[in-house]
């Protein structure tokens, strides 16, 4: 599915790159289609592999924390197949959209797709990073290099700050 070039990085105040991807059902999930009409802001994150201890740990942190954001939509991306990010949401009851970016077209738009290392060996993944995307699909916020434990805590912050 097409998306915008990519960009280096997104800051407060620029269009987000609007994107439309399967969700963990294999439904289309657009963000130009969840903006409409929408009131509130959607927390747009990407992680580099469900199921894995980091992954899990911040996903989970933001389902625990779903209901002290009020109404802002909770979206998380990774390269994983529909049928993989469905496994993770019913493993751990996540109950909000996890899209499949498997070309990484969106978290390139995104400026998330780069260079990483592990154990010496270099190679090309999700550099995990969270936004916050105002009703009118502005960046409110851009959390590049987020760690898992901080997505959940800014998040909260945020909506306590701009309440």
């Amino acid at each position: 599915m097409a998306t915008v070039p990519a960009v280096s990085q997104l800051s407060p105040g620029d269009k987000a790159p609007a994107f439309k991807l399967l969700d963990q059902s294999g439904a289309p999930f657009g963000l130009g289609d969840s903006l409409k009409g929408a009131k509130s802001p959607h927390l747009i994150y990407f992680y580099p592999k469900a199921d894995t201890p980091g992954c899990t740990t911040q996903a989970c942190g933001l389902r625990d924390v779903a209901g002290d954001v009020g109404d802002v939509v909770i979206v998380g991306i990774s390269p994983d197949a529909p049928d993989k990010q469905a496994k993770f949401d019913a493993k751990y009851g996540l109950g909000f959209p996890l899209l499949s970016d498997v070309d990484h077209q969106v978290a390139e738009a995104y400026g998330v797709w780069g260079e990483r290392s592990l154990y010496g060996r270099k190679y090309m993944g999700i550099i995990r990073s969270a936004f916050l995307i105002d009703a009118k699909g502005k960046i409110a916020e851009a959390w590049y290099k987020i760690s898992p434990k901080d997505t959940p805590a800014r998040l909260v912050k945020w909506v306590s700050e701009n309440a």
